[in-house]
């Protein structure tokens, strides 16, 4: 793999398409992984933390949408737990398609539509929503966030809320590193935004499974904490709440240990620092 900031990079229009045929080229070994369960082995329950739930409140009655949804793993759990109508949004064709068969298979009555998160809501026809839900590995695809957060008010009705739970800076400017007592993690990435995108060339992906066919080539920003919540504010949405926990879905670096409901964090002799935030903001 190489992984190198692009001084030289092409147009933002044409980084999008690469990340689009790659997202397009990853879900097959996506849908096969064990990391996914799509044979029943995982849940829609298990891609969220308990505080998630506390914080979206009841949503019996609520129409939801989940931006930049991949397989519509996490979608499912918005409709299991009583949203009047679910909606899952992604710019890969591949990914949409397979979303729609799991729904069917599953039973699940979940609307999944094929549109660039900035397409959105032209994609939904003007609909707006009591929810909108996005995060855990989707904002580093997006190369501006004025105008994301822009779209992210324009789909919210009054009083809609923005829950946006996502993989701390920190995290990605985290990285395993040999040291005399074993494998060390240090400061090795960039935290804030200023050096343009980076680009990676690799057939693997963050799954289990045989490697990527096809398109490798991808395209990610960074973002700091900062940046992402001025966004947020100068879209024209209050924000309620700002968490940050130690916490993560999957186990990112290979000391990571089991943590409290099935999720992973450091060991206990490693400091505790922050590995996801969740911001929720409210429209007016």
């Amino acid at each position: 793999m190489t992984t190198e900031q692009s001084g030289t990079a092409p147009g933002v229009a044409e980084m999008l398409r690469a990340n689009r045929a790659n997202w397009d080229a990853r879900t097959p070994v996506h849908v096969a992984s064990r990391f996914y369960g799509l044979d029943g082995s995982r849940t829609a329950e298990d891609w969220f933390a308990p505080f998630e739930w506390a914080d979206l409140g009841e949503l019996a009655g609520r129409d939801v949408l989940h931006l930049q949804c991949h397989l519509g793993t996490e979608t499912a759990a918005f409709a299991e737990r009583g949203a009047a109508h679910t909606v899952g949004l992604d710019f890969s064709a591949v990914s949409v398609a397979e979303a729609r068969r799991l729904a069917r298979e599953a039973g699940r009555a979940v609307e999944f539509v094929e549109a660039d998160v900035h397409d959105a809501v032209g994609a939904l026809g003007g609909r707006r929503f009591d929810v909108v839900y996005t995060g855990k590995g989707a904002l580093c695809y997006l190369p501006d966030l004025a105008p994301w957060a822009e779209t992210v008010a324009a789909l919210l009705r009054p009083g809609g809320v923005l829950y946006l739970v996502e993989f701390h800076p920190l995290l990605h400017a985290l990285g395993p590193t040999p040291g005399p007592d074993g494998e060390e993690l240090l400061l090795r990435h960039d935290y804030l935004a200023g050096r343009g995108p980076i680009r990676s060339d690799t057939p693997h992906t963050y799954t289990d499974g045989p490697p990527v066919r096809g398109a490798t080539t991808s395209f990610e920003w960074r973002h700091g904490l900062g940046e992402v919540l001025s966004a947020v504010a100068a879209a024209g949405l209050r924000i309620e709440r700002v968490r940050e926990t130690e916490l993560l879905p999957w186990k990112r670096f290979a000391a990571m240990v089991p943590g409290d409901n099935g999720w992973w964090r450091l060991p206990e002799a490693e400091p505790i620092v922050p590995l996801l935030f969740a911001v929720r903001a409210v429209k007016a």
